[in-house]
């Protein structure tokens, strides 16, 4: 045996003795005893037993996330335990000489229930006030609690639409340690690194003190008083769109039902195989409504159901997916988010645009007082909406990518992140909200219908009023982590000098700070037509992202068939455009 391997093998022995969870304990043994040679599988084994201890998970703005098994490099009860010990640490210094009011939710996960029971059994031994959602629900109603209740923190066990085997950590701070635009968002910088530190110093698991109850598990009044919330958002248009919605076996199905009913949508269809929550995911690769595929049962369904729009969330419903009817797929084929019989889901920048010139279209003067209202989005999402800003004679600001930043925007009234994302009521949730973002979304549809139209001819207004900016995504995973910033070195030395047919003029590495914003790892490119690419390693997944947008001039009178070609000959340019982005980063 290697001293390396030896090494391994007592990291894993100790590890095992300060773990709480039995099942974890056994699961290490059973992976040791393969690692230490001889047996079939040995080889394999010791590499999972070098990955789960190759490092600590890191928690970061994203809090922690990542595969469920024993070990520091998996999310289990140790680790858990871990976080709440150093949240709660880093509350005591920030509130000196008070209790922190701290709300706890969870998703229908494995192990979320005990991830969330472990994080109140800490907390409360620490002195917090502890309030626990009263069962699996949206991260939406969570997010909301910490605004509605007043805490200082939140915490939500989730991994949103990661897969089956992954869960996740969210962290929001607000009440009495965040006062500003950002109370009741998710961390940023200095408050993740705060927390770390104090983690860092929780010790083992075992010997973290935790209480056996002393917790409050709210009772269903949390819901009903998030489903009034979104419900203060509705209008009074009589109701005849015919919907479609899934929610991927996750825990939005009951929630989003509810607020549409009561919103006064009566045709309203889930997916009955993937409406119970299930952590299996059984009828999805990945539950995910971006990926391919996911939402092909529900379109099936709103082809039987002769439906308007089929409305998906993710898993933890803070993201909403909106597929449409599109007539003119027949004249333009290709399209990645063309599904079956004409249907396609819109692109998340497609949805932005649309609610957020739905939103400003309703504001009226005075609304933020002296302050203009304010439209955000992230870096990587379309820059239509900064358009729309302008023609609505309001302000628009550029965050970096993820809610953490786009929600603490000051003023703000509406932001969105092209990974499905939408904030359509800051002052409630500030957070992507996806059963809010579906209310609003469902209504803009009903009302279009009322008068013959749809969202796709929404969209088709708004590139003669602004031009036609399409917008895509070329995604590549990686399953050796090493290649990421490789490829990214390799962008950063040897940018491409021509993109679809464009020459480059400007190239920013945005890990150098740009317009503003603070530094982040990516790199934009713009060409001399308008086109733009921003490359960035994703934050959440073992990918690297290419955000990639054409803009072409429509005129203002173009007709139905016109709008269609130019949308074409966007297209086209875009599939050139990954062709030449993939070649740079030597894929």
């Amino acid at each position: 045996m290697t001293d390396a391997l030896q090494s391994l093998l007592d990291a894993a022995a100790a590890w095992e003795r300060d773990d709480v969870d039995d099942a974890d304990k056994a699961d290490l043994r059973a992976l040791v005893d393969r690692a230490r040679g001889g047996a079939p599988g040995a080889v394999a084994a010791q590499a999972e037993l070098r990955d789960r201890f190759a490092a600590t998970l890191q928690f970061g703005t994203a809090g922690l996330r990542g595969a469920m098994a024993a070990g520091p490099n998996r999310m289990n009860r140790a680790v858990v335990i871990g976080a709440a010990a150093g949240l709660g640490a880093y509350l005591r210094d920030a509130l000196p000489g008070a209790h922190s009011r701290v709300v706890v939710g969870f998703d229908a996960r494995h192990r979320s229930a005990d991830f969330a029971r472990d994080t109140a059994a800490v907390l409360t031994a620490q002195g917090a006030e502890v309030l626990t959602l009263p069962a699996p629900l949206p991260t939406p109603v969570l997010s909301f609690a910490v605004r509605h209740l007043g805490a200082d923190a939140g915490v939500m066990v989730t991994a949103s639409h990661n897969p089956a085997a992954d869960n996740g950590y969210k962290v929001y701070l607000g009440g009495r340690v965040v006062t500003d635009a950002g109370q009741g968002a998710q961390i940023v910088p200095p408050y993740d690194a705060l927390i770390a530190e104090k983690i860092a110093v929780a010790g083992p698991a075992a010997a973290v003190p935790r209480a056996d109850d002393g917790w409050t598990v709210l009772d269903l009044s949390i819901v009903d008083d998030y489903v009034q919330a979104a419900l203060a958002l509705r209008d009074d248009v009589p109701r005849t769109l015919r919907i479609v919605t899934t929610s991927l076996h996750g825990v939005g199905g009951q929630v989003l039902g509810r607020v549409l009913a009561e919103a006064g949508f009566a045709r309203v269809t889930p997916v009955e195989e993937q409406r119970i929550p299930d952590p299996d995911f059984p009828t999805v690769v990945f539950p995910n409504p971006e990926e391919k595929g996911a939402i092909d049962m529900a379109i099936a369904v709103a082809q039987d159901a002769h439906a308007d729009v089929v409305i998906a969330n993710d898993p933890d419903a803070d993201r909403c997916a909106v597929a449409v009817h599109d007539k003119r797929l027949g004249t333009y084929q290709g399209a990645e988010t063309a599904t079956s019989q004409g249907w396609r889901m819109l692109h998340g920048d497609e949805v932005g645009a649309l609610l957020g010139d739905d939103i400003a279209s309703r504001l009226t003067a005075g609304e933020a007082g002296d302050a203009l209202p304010v439209l955000a989005n992230s870096v990587v999402s379309s820059r239509l909406l900064a358009a729309i800003a302008t023609r609505h004679g309001l302000a628009h600001a550029t965050t970096l990518t993820g809610f953490k930043w786009i929600s603490r925007t000051p003023g703000l009234v509406f932001g969105y992140e092209e990974a499905l994302g939408y904030c359509v009521d800051p002052e409630r949730v500030r957070d992507k909200d996806g059963i809010s973002a579906a209310l609003v979304v469902a209504q803009l549809a009903n009302r279009l219908k009322a008068s013959g139209l749809t969202l796709v001819d929404k969209l088709d207004d708004l590139a003669r009023e602004h031009g036609l900016y399409l917008t895509d995504q070329l995604s590549v995973r990686f399953e050796d982590l090493a290649g990421i910033p490789a490829a990214m070195a390799r962008l950063r030395a040897e940018p491409p000098t021509l993109l679809a047919g464009s020459p480059v003029v400007d190239v920013l590495d945005l890990a150098q700070g740009a317009d503003g914003l603070p530094p982040t790892d990516g790199v934009r490119l713009l060409t001399q037509d308008g086109t733009r690419v921003i490359v960035r390693p994703s934050g959440t997944e073992p990918k690297v992202k290419c955000y990639l947008e054409v803009v072409r001039d429509v005129p203002s009178d173009a007709s139905v068939d016109a709008v269609g070609v130019a949308r074409e000959q966007a297209r086209k340019t875009l599939a050139t455009l990954k062709h030449d982005i993939a070649g740079a980063l030597g894929l």
